[in-house]
């Protein structure tokens, strides 16, 4: 069994592949300050630098291999070019001057693997299983999708799948009305009808379906989805439904129960 391990108090997982211990984030959205510069208007100082340094210390402090971004390295959903390219080129090149780099194509990462061509490995925005061999031979394989699109159906062959793009957030009231949001995992099993769509062939006939293990933002500036508000609507397509009995935990390790009833 493929084993995703939350590390504690960071928005960040390792997972054993085999022959290699990836550190996996999700939605790092390098730039963002462009972003919101050119989008609306909002100027705040740049962290490009501490998101940097905080990315390369957990590469080092968990012994990686290899670093695995599930999808929106970038923020602005063009290509990159200006302050938001050398952002990149920087943080590109502090990691794979320590480990090599994979990118699963989200919907932010326009031009990204173009751009940086020579530094990445990419991954279809549909995803794909890394590690444990093929997914006909899938013990200890984990499958890795954005989460924008419909994904690979072949991902219902994992043991666990890695996504990112939901941004997932707990809204946390106290006894006196007060109330603080914060990021969270999501983590249960696949429906897998309501994973890869109505057009795919007998999804139901999948006997053990993979864990979706759902990532919190990297980037703590990026917003998310309120996941325990009512009619709070999900990014992906595939959700709420295909994770009918999730649980949320915080980037601690607290376990909060089923994120619908929180």
């Amino acid at each position: 069994m493929a084993r995703v391990e939350p590390v504690v108090g960071e928005p960040a997982a390792v997972a054993d592949l085999g022959s290699e211990r990836a550190l996996l984030v999700a939605d790092v959205h390098a730039g963002i300050e462009v972003g919101l510069r050119y989008e609306r208007g909002v100027e705040l100082e740049s962290r490009a630098d501490a998101r940097r340094e905080r990315l390369c210390g957990l590469i080092d402090e968990t012994d990686a291999d290899r670093l695995v971004v599930l999808g929106d390295l970038a923020h602005r959903i063009a290509a990159p070019e200006g302050d938001e390219r050398e952002e990149l080129g920087t943080l590109i090149r502090s990691v794979t001057d320590r480990v090599p780099m994979t990118l699963v194509e989200g919907n932010h990462d326009a031009g990204v693997a173009e751009a940086f061509a020579a530094d990445l490995d990419v991954i279809d925005p549909a995803g794909s299983v890394i590690g444990g061999g093929s997914v006909e031979e899938s013990e200890g394989a984990v499958g890795v999708v954005h989460g924008h699109t419909w994904p690979d159906p072949a991902l219902l062959g994992a043991d666990v799948v890695c996504m990112g793009h939901e941004h997932p957030q707990v809204r946390l009231e106290d006894p006196v009305g007060g109330s603080r949001v914060e990021r969270a995992w999501l983590r249960g099993r696949v429906d897998p009808a309501a994973f890869v769509g109505d057009d795919e062939p007998n999804p139901a006939a999948v006997d053990d379906p993979p864990e979706l293990v759902i990532f919190p933002a990297f980037n703590e500036r990026s917003g998310g989805t309120w996941v325990n508000v009512e009619g709070q609507s999900f990014l992906a397509p595939f959700l709420p439904d295909a994770l009918p009995a999730g649980d949320a935990y915080l980037l601690d390790g607290t376990r909060l129960g089923g994120f619908r009833g929180i």
